[in-house]
Order: C-alpha cells, then structure tokens, then sequence
C-alpha cells in the first residue's frame, strides 16, 4: 500500500508527465523532504541513468528511475543545500548538465514593481529571451506575460519541443512566467541561434497553438513563425560621433528630406528574391546619397507573416523581419547610414494587430492584449484586433517597443502609422458599432495618455530622435507639446496638402483656373502643426497608378507637370517625403513583389526628373530660406495667389535671418510669359537657382540667363519687382540677392 508521500510524489509526477503542474521549482530539482533529508526529482524522457554530482564532480547519488516516463529520484543523506550538477545517460552517451529547476528566480523585485506600475522602460532587456549569466552560469532566460494561463514552458530545437521539459515558473505577483536554463541543460546547447516557441494551456488547462515570443527580437523567415534566440550585444557600433551630434540637431530648422523604401522592393537579386540588409545597405545608401536625400524612412520592418501587408500588420515588433537577414544585419545597415550621413526612420505599427494563431490574439487564452469587446477591440477594415492602451502592461509592452528601435538599432526616428484609427472610438464604424468614452465622446482617451506618454519618453531620452503622426483628421495639436494640451508628435503627415495638391496636378490644365484654391488654400493651416509633405506609398497603389501616371497631357506635358509639381513641393513650407520610384517617375503603379523598373532610367526624360529631384534636395539643404522655417508662418508670404486666369502663383520663403530669401514663381499651364513681372521684397540681383523647365531636365528651356536685376518698379505691394520669362508648366526660383 503506498503511503501518503509515494501517492504524493506520483501525483507530481503524473502533472509533470501531462505538463500540467502548476509549479514544477517545488518538486523539480534538489529540495528537503518530510524528514529534513535533501531530496533530488528529475524528469530526463531520454535517459536510462542519472546521476548527482556535487560541485567537484563527486557522486554524491545515482538517481532511481521510478517509471519509463523518465522520472528520476533520490533521497540523498545530505541536510544542507548545495551546488549540484546531473549525468545524464542516454542514447547519446553521457553528458553533465546544470540543472534549469536549481536556479534563482530572475525577476528582481523592482522588475515586479515597475512591471505593475506600466513603468519598466527597459522592458525589452527583462522579458523574451536573453542570452545571459544567472547565478554564475551562462544560459538563455526566457519571460513572459501569460497571466491567466494555467502552465507555460518554452519549447525549441533545444528540447526536441517538448513541452515538459521547461516549464516556466510562475511570478504570481505580476503574471510572469520565468525561467533561467544553462547553456548545458538540454539536449542540445540553448543558445544564440536556437528556435523557440511558448506553450501555453488557457486558464482551463486546454492547449493553445504554440505561441511566438511577443519579445523576441529574431526570427524565422516566413512561412516558418519560431522566434529565434539572438546574441544581442555582439555587434560592434561605430556610430558615436553621429548620435552625439544628433543630440545637438534641431529638426525643425534642419533640411529633412525623407526619402521612403520599402525594403522588399527597391532592387532585387537575379532571382526577383529580397536582398540581404547588408547587400540593401550597399546599394541604397550610396544611392540615396547621391539623390540628396537626408534620411531614409523604411516601411516597417518589425516582423509579419503576411508579404501583403507590407509590414503594417506585425507580428514580432522587436523583431527586424527575418526576410533580409539578422538582426545584425539590421545594425550593420542602420550604423551604414549613420557613417554615410543619413537619419533613419521606421513605420512603426502600434495601432493594431493580425490574428494569426502564432501572434498576440488570445496569447493565454483570454483578451490579453486586445478588448474583449469586438466593439473596442476588432478593427473592420483590416480584420485585425486593436490594443488594450488602458492596460498598463499593454502600453508598456508598446511604448518597449518603440523605445528597442531606438535604443537597441540606434533608429533616428518613428512615424507611427495610422493614428487616426487609435484616436477615435467610431473609426470606420456605423452608429452602434461602438461604445463611447466615460464622456459619451467617440476619443478614445486611453489611446491619447499611451500616444502622449509615448512621445514624452522618447522626447526626453533620446535626444535628437523625433516622432511623425501620419493623421488623416483635423485632431488639433498633433504635433504640439504635450504641455500644451497636444500629443507630443515632432511632426505630422501633411495630408490636406497632398490630397489637395494631387487633385489639382491631375486636372487639365485648361481647367484648372476654376479650382486656383486647391493649392493655395494649403497655407491657411500650413502652420498650425509642424507638417511633412508626403508622396509615399499610399499615392501609388490600390488602383491609383504612379504619381506621373496621374499628370495629364502628353508624354512631354505629363514630365513637365510632374517637375513643376516636385518642385512646387520642395518649395513649399514643410518638410518632404518621396517615395521610392516617384523620384525618377515611375510609370507603373507600385508592385511589392519586385523591384523598380530601373530600366526606365534609360530614357531621358525619366533621368530629368531623377536629376531634378538632385537638385531640389541640393538647394533644399543649402538655401537656409528654403527650409530654416519650414513650420514658421513668417517663413513664408505670398506675392501673388490671385492669379487663376494664368494659373500662376508667386512667394517667398524667408530663412532665419531674413538675408537671401526666395522668390518662386509656378506656371501650371502650358503657356509661355515673356515680361512677366513679379514684386520683389528686396532690391539686387535675382539669381535664377531652379527652372523646372530646364533642358537639362527635359524641359523647353525657357528661362532666364541666370538671373535678373530688380527695377524699381512697384508691384504687388513691393517697392522692388523684376521682369522674366515664365516657361510653360514650370516652377522657377530666384534667390534675392541684395
């Protein structure tokens, strides 16, 4: 008859075996027994013999083997704790291991406060899985947030996924589960490298599919979904004179001319297959220098399942996407554009996720990270779920994540992708389809504090760094202080201005004095947020066409509208964005499944716009006038607006000291005007710095010898004017020089 321990003892081992133990560290491994004797449990499925080793190698104990499910056990004479290790026989031969159930706990205990609190800025170094030593040994600990799970262990080629192996200890104070393995303790090393997945049952006990590491910062490409083990701290950076002198960078009276990419389809090898972000590196950066460009914006790069997504439906947000390579080649091509000169921006995604079974839906079997609440927590044009912002850990777990792009790869910047889609309870919903704040308002409040609390900490601990909204709305303040009532972002999305600006540009010119207002009514509210002009992805897909595609006119008409347009853009107040391809005029509309149509280049009209584009990012940099006060309204003034039979509209941009400033002048239609005259501010020679009609361009070279001297002459309410040559469908500037 078995006595109460055996019956005890067998009831571990049968949860154990089922992986239903609610706490394996207090059975597992070395423990006092009833009568005061140390006591080694081991469970080894493998082994046919076991022993105890103490710290000199001795045998202290050779386990019995109760059952052939693989458990092990000894009552040792020993009544005082002490460092151990186990030999494990199997069919592999012998090996001796560190045992996983006699570490220490990791989690310390202001891990367990800040972790409460949503406060643990440094939440990507605690959670996932880290190569580290922990009670001086080396190993990988694994942590994760599973708080209503009933068990969880991690599983990986280490352990031939077996999910009874290391099962993770449960932080009750704060829903953690944690454990620390040596290096040694599998069957093969855990180490960098290593695939890993979680195994979770629900609060019920039932199986979920296994889970990625919401954590991990590598992993498998697609269709394969493990997370991958990572020797983070590897890499060599080399990129400190660029990060302490962005610290002294002020963004808004810098040139910031963005040039946006989407990795997976710039250039591709022979085989039409992604290059690697060192080849990606080697290529675009020179490119992008050539071009001018000051930064480069990558759509996202955190890891997602779907090619179709183009990033903006993540699965991994710590994780650069395994498609181009590692997550050191990821640092290799971020510190690339560091020593070449260039900021780097990524998309960043924290408005909502994909419900693939591998991700965050139901990571422990409840709403963890999404609402309950379909109305809350589905978004319907996507099909994707939306974040729980009021949960703490949930805004922490988001906030980490944009803080590791900056700290961890060194990122310059984040555009955070459609917040008008977190800011408001009814986005794209019908009457009834959602519930209303603690007010009856439709803001969602708890996306406000996450979008504020975000920018404040990325504001304050990384200097140098700033945020862009893309805001489809009239939200005010985007892009004002959160002191002041805004929400912090450095800048935001222009998004009146290029829909505005587009519909005009894709209008006959013929018609286009009835609609004079398109463009200037941009300067109304140019200043009331800190704006970038964007042409990104959005304008050349979804049956839209090219940017040129949408010019009308003739094949020459279509270039000469698209150079006016360009240069109309980088002369107007804001900062710019151009996606890849528009710089060099894109026939077709953009394809995510293969690289640009390079071979256009060999046309001279598409080398014109590409050369254009040159130049306006050059006097873009060097005329301070042109971009000193891109977000200050007395950076800007209109001589002439009015002027709709002609199409023509005329202005000044003014630097910081007011010295040089430049005068534009647009002609929209294909009419030439010989002795135009336009008002000066100031009197001396008006150098002709940009004709978008050049020949050089392809244009008809219409022009104006350089430059002209200023008359007095008064005109348009200035005591100074000068008299030109307007070209047909042309944007000209002059830099004033007294």
């Amino acid at each position: 008859m078995q006595s109460e321990a055996q019956a005890a003892t067998e009831t571990e081992f049968r949860a154990i075996t089922n992986a239903n133990h609610e706490n394996p560290f207090v059975f597992l491994g070395l423990h006092v027994n009833d009568h005061g004797y140390l006591q080694i449990n081991v469970f080894q499925p493998q082994a046919s013999a076991v022993s105890l080793l103490d710290a000199n190698g001795k045998v202290v104990a050779k386990l019995e083997q109760l059952d052939d499910s693989g458990f092990f056990s000894k009552v040792t004479r020993r009544k005082k704790s002490f460092s151990y290790q186990l030999k494990i026989s199997d069919d592999l031969g012998e090996r001796i291991i560190n045992d996983p159930y006699a570490c220490s706990p990791l989690l310390t205990d202001l891990d367990v406060y800040l972790l409460n609190e949503g406060k643990h800025k440094t939440l990507y170094q605690t959670l996932g899985a880290h190569c580290v030593e922990h009670d001086k040994l080396k190993g990988v600990s694994f942590m994760v947030w599973a708080p209503n799970a009933s068990h969880v262990s991690v599983v990986g080629d280490f352990n031939q996924w077996d999910g009874r192996l290391h099962v993770l200890r449960k932080r009750l104070e704060c829903g953690i589960w944690e454990i620390f393995i040596p290096e040694n303790a599998s069957y093969s090393a855990v180490a960098a490298g290593s695939h890993y997945k979680f195994e979770i049952k629900d609060g019920s006990g039932n199986l979920l599919p296994l889970k990625a590491d919401p954590f991990g910062v590598q992993a498998q490409f697609r269709p394969d979904t493990s997370s991958v083990i990572s020797a983070e701290h590897d890499f060599d950076w080399q990129d400190q004179q660029w990060m302490s002198e962005r610290a002294l960078r002020n963004s808004r009276t810098s040139a910031i001319s963005i040039y946006e990419v989407h990795l997976g389809s710039w250039q591709r090898d022979a085989n039409n297959d992604f290059l690697n972000y060192r080849d990606i590196a080697d290529r675009l950066i020179p490119y992008t220098l050539e071009m001018g460009f000051t930064h480069i914006q990558l759509m996202p790069v955190s890891e997602y399942p779907y090619d179709g997504s183009w990033g903006y439906q993540p699965v991994g947000l710590f994780a650069p996407t395994a498609r181009f390579g590692s997550s050191d080649d990821f640092k290799y091509f971020v510190q690339a554009c560091h020593k070449a000169g260039l900021g780097l921006l990524i998309d960043w995604v924290p408005g909502h996720f994909p419900v693939d079974q591998h991700g965050l839906a139901k990571f422990d079997g409840s709403c963890l990270y999404e609402h309950e609440d379909l109305r809350k927590g589905f978004h319907p044009d996507w099909n994707t779920l939306i974040y729980n912002y009021g949960r703490t850990e949930v805004a922490n777990f988001l906030r980490a994540s944009a803080m590791h792009w900056l700290d961890t790869y060194h990122v310059d910047g984040i555009r955070v992708d459609a917040v008008a889609s977190m800011l408001y309870l009814d986005y794209s919903r019908n009457d009834g389809e959602w519930i209303p704040n603690e007010h009856g308002g439709n803001e969602n409040l708890e996306a406000l504090a996450f979008l504020k609390e975000f920018n404040e900490e990325l504001y304050r601990d990384y200097p140098g760094a700033f945020s862009v909204a893309e805001e489809s709305t009239s939200w005010p303040g985007v892009s004002k202080p959160t002191i002041d009532g805004g929400l912090g972002f450095g800048y935001k999305w222009n998004m009146g201005w290029m829909n505005d600006s587009l519909q005009y540009f894709s209008r006959d010119p013929v018609h286009r004095q009835h609609h004079h207002n398109e463009l200037s009514f941009g300067l109304v509210y140019a200043f009331d947020e800190n704006f970038v002009l964007p042409l990104s992805h959005d304008e050349v897909v979804h049956g839209k066409g090219s940017i040129l595609g949408r010019m009308p006119g003739d094949d020459w008409q279509r270039f000469a509208n698209l150079r006016a347009y360009y240069s109309f853009m980088w002369t107007h107040p804001g900062k710019k964005l151009l996606f890849i391809g528009c710089e060099f005029g894109q026939q077709a509309e953009w394809n995510y499944e293969q690289a640009l149509d390079w071979h256009l280049l060999e046309h001279r009209h598409h080398q014109g716009v590409q050369q254009l584009v040159k130049d306006l990012n050059s006097l873009y940099k060097t005329m301070p006038a042109l971009h000193q006060k891109d977000c200050q309204a007395d950076g800007f003034a209109w001589v002439d607006h009015q002027n709709a039979e002609q199409s023509i509209y005329s202005y000044v941009r003014y630097g910081e000291d007011g010295t040089n400033p430049v005068l534009v002048v647009c002609n929209f239609t294909p009419n030439v005007h010989h002795h135009f005259r336009v008002g000066t501010p100031k009197a001396g020679f008006c150098a002709e710095v940009l004709n978008s009609d050049a020949a050089v361009y392809g244009g008809s070279n219409v022009g104006n010898l350089g430059g002209v001297h200023s008359e007095a002459t008064p005109w348009q309410g200035f005591d100074q004017s000068i008299e030109i040559s307007v070209p047909p469908l042309a944007t000209l500037a002059f830099e004033l020089k007294g």
